[in-house]
């Protein structure tokens, strides 16, 4: 069975994720921030392509000591496993995903990743092969599931919540719309990517939550069924 799949960011008034050096922004307060913190330590593994690894140096992990002690009490690990999207294996040997946090790290690539890359890579992290060119994400979700993943939290880059998005690979979306404007027409917005041109094509929405957070306001979506209403 495939993860439970929640795709959650931060965006600005005007729809932007970052500025256009495409560099870490922060949009919303310690209000959101905990409440961030809370969905990571429900979820089993938390997800994140290489642009943003690149862009951000995330080390994906729990700071808040009393819910890792929650997810102990629960025979779980203290911290939900960190899973990066990485085509090529150009996984840097020196982010701080190995510093700092405790979760299990998985770099999933594709079958045309440099071998010896992979090689390299598996020394230190757990490699899934998904896809011939490019890693395949519905095959990606199947093999998590497999692995005991039930709850995945998607995190981002814009590039990789579009392909979520556009493929329908998504039970939920949670999104914080801060109180700013970022601008710019080449800053990344909350879907990148070719867009859809035909209104059938575009993924329905049903609207369950929205509750104000710090000077926003978060927003939770349930993807609609294609046959419904």
């Amino acid at each position: 069975m495939r993860p439970y799949v929640i795709i959650n960011a931060a965006m600005s008034a005007d729809g932007k994720i970052s500025t256009p050096l495409r560099k870490q922004t922060k949009i919303s307060g310690a209000e959101d921030f905990a409440r961030m913190e809370k969905l990571r330590a429900e979820s089993d593994a938390i997800l994140v392509g290489i642009g943003t690894v690149r862009s951000d140096n995330p080390s994906l992990r729990l700071k808040n000591e009393a819910l890792k002690e929650e997810r102990r009490e629960k025979n779980l690990p203290a911290e939900p496993a960190r899973i990066v999207i990485d085509s090529r294996a150009e996984f840097p040997a020196d982010s701080d995903m190995f510093i700092k946090g405790s979760g299990k790290i998985i770099v999933a690539v594709s079958e045309a990743a440099d071998k010896d890359r992979v090689a390299s890579l598996s020394e230190r992290v757990t490699v899934v092969a998904a896809g011939k060119t490019s890693v395949d994400l519905g095959l990606l979700l199947d093999k998590l599931g497999e692995m005991g993943i039930r709850q995945l939290m998607v995190e981002g880059g814009a590039s990789i919540l579009w392909s979520f998005m556009s493929q329908r690979l998504f039970d939920e979306i949670r999104i914080y719309i801060g109180a700013l404007i970022i601008g710019g027409k080449t800053s990344p917005t909350f879907a990148d990517g070719e867009g859809f041109t035909k209104p059938e094509e575009f993924p329905r929405l049903t609207l369950r939550s929205a509750e104000r957070f710090d000077d926003g306001i978060l927003l939770i979506w349930q993807k609609r069924e294609e046959n419904s209403l």
